[in-house]
């Protein structure tokens, strides 16, 4: 079996040793500071894009106000981490909707709104809806 591999080491031999002479001759750098500069704005551009996309991305999500047709959140009250009351508005009845994880509950049904949908809750939903929870109108 040696036999059959020295021919093929014999052909190889001048292919080493070129590439052997070819390395020490050249002393250029594969690395030179042209590139790592490219390198760097490309990074930084890549960077830049990123941060752009998630302004964009906040500023479109907050213009829609989570409104589809005849559907629009009213107003969020996170209960928790994961739990939440939100108020929905569908066709001018607002729903009291109970949100957990993988589960939606009906709390309370209003005839007449709570709040108005024109503008958002803010500050003024927690005690408007203490209010309308303790009168009691409008179950269902």
């Amino acid at each position: 079996m040696r036999q059959h591999l020295l021919p093929a080491l014999l052909l190889l031999l001048p292919v080493a040793s070129q590439a052997a002479t070819s390395g020490a001759a050249s002393s250029v750098s594969p690395v030179s500071s042209g590139s790592i500069i490219q390198v760097l704005l490309a990074l930084l551009l890549v960077v830049a894009a990123i941060f752009v996309l998630a302004w964009l991305m906040r500023r479109m999500q907050a213009g829609a106000g989570f409104a589809t047709k005849g559907m629009k959140v009213v107003a969020m009250l996170p209960l928790s981490t994961r739990e939440r009351v939100v108020l929905v508005d569908i066709g001018g009845q607002q729903l009291l909707l109970g949100v957990a994880p993988g589960r939606v509950s009906l709390l309370q049904r209003f005839d007449e709104p709570v709040l108005d949908t024109a503008s958002p809750g803010g500050g003024e939903f927690r005690e408007r809806l203490k209010q309308a929870l303790r009168s009691g109108s409008g179950r269902g």
